[in-house]
């Protein structure tokens, strides 16, 4: 006789600290939708776990911890929460999340935006979650990418901080004073064996460049 497979289920709430007075967003709605879910659907709903008074900013909550362990080692096969963004509010995150459904063999279920990965409307969606996470993705790689350009053309120094020691700085703007070019200067550092600025054991005219303008910017004040 065939029998039906039971969906293992585990419910995840949470709310941040700023939200707990909300009766909207309250642990107890929350845990009350997932409940009658779960019921509706005849779903065995393994437990509920609670982040209380933690931010969206990222997935690296204690509850949250709990239940992708708990969908990892099978012990539940689908992850229902009342709201997606008790996921988290970052469409990188949550598409994270997805990826990680889908390796791992386990569903998500948000009920509010009828996110089902376990059915063909479910995955349309989620397909469209990973369109907009790209081009999160892409804008935050842009933005970045012209904050550092406009930092450059400020003169400022991006990157990890520069550690020349004092008297290599001074022996590097001593030998460009003499008129050595940047290449005998990173020629010699190396001869001495001096290590660059972030640790590296060979110096170029580049460097050596980066070193001497930091140097020169110093003494002028700018």
């Amino acid at each position: 006789m065939y029998t039906a497979l039971v969906t293992e289920a585990i419910g995840y709430i949470r709310v941040s600290t700023s939200e707990q007075a909300d009766s909207h967003l309250g642990l107890a709605a929350q845990r009350a939708a997932i409940i009658n879910e779960a019921l509706r659907r005849g779903w065995h709903l393994v437990q509920v776990v609670e982040d209380a008074g933690f931010s969206d900013k990222n997935l690296n909550r204690p509850g949250m911890v709990l239940v992708l362990d708990a969908l990892r080692e099978k012990r539940a096969d689908t992850l229902v929460v009342a709201k997606l963004d008790r996921l988290g509010r970052s469409l990188l995150d949550i598409a994270g999340l997805v990826t990680q459904a889908g390796t791992q063999g386990w569903a998500l279920v948000a009920l509010d935006l009828a996110v089902d990965t376990g059915t063909m409307t479910g995955k349309a969606m989620v397909g469209m979650m990973a369109v907009f996470a790209e081009l999160e993705r892409a804008m935050i790689g842009q933005r970045t990418r012209e904050a550092l350009r406009a930092a450059q053309a400020r003169g400022t120094l991006v990157g990890r901080p520069r550690t020349v020691p004092d008297d290599v700085v001074t022996r590097i703007a001593s030998e460009r004073a003499s008129g050595a070019s940047l290449r005998a200067i990173a020629d010699g550092l190396n001869a001495s064996g001096i290590a660059t600025a972030h640790g590296g054991q060979r110096w170029y005219a580049s460097t050596v460049r980066a070193v001497s303008d930091t140097g020169s910017r110093k003494k002028s004040g700018a």
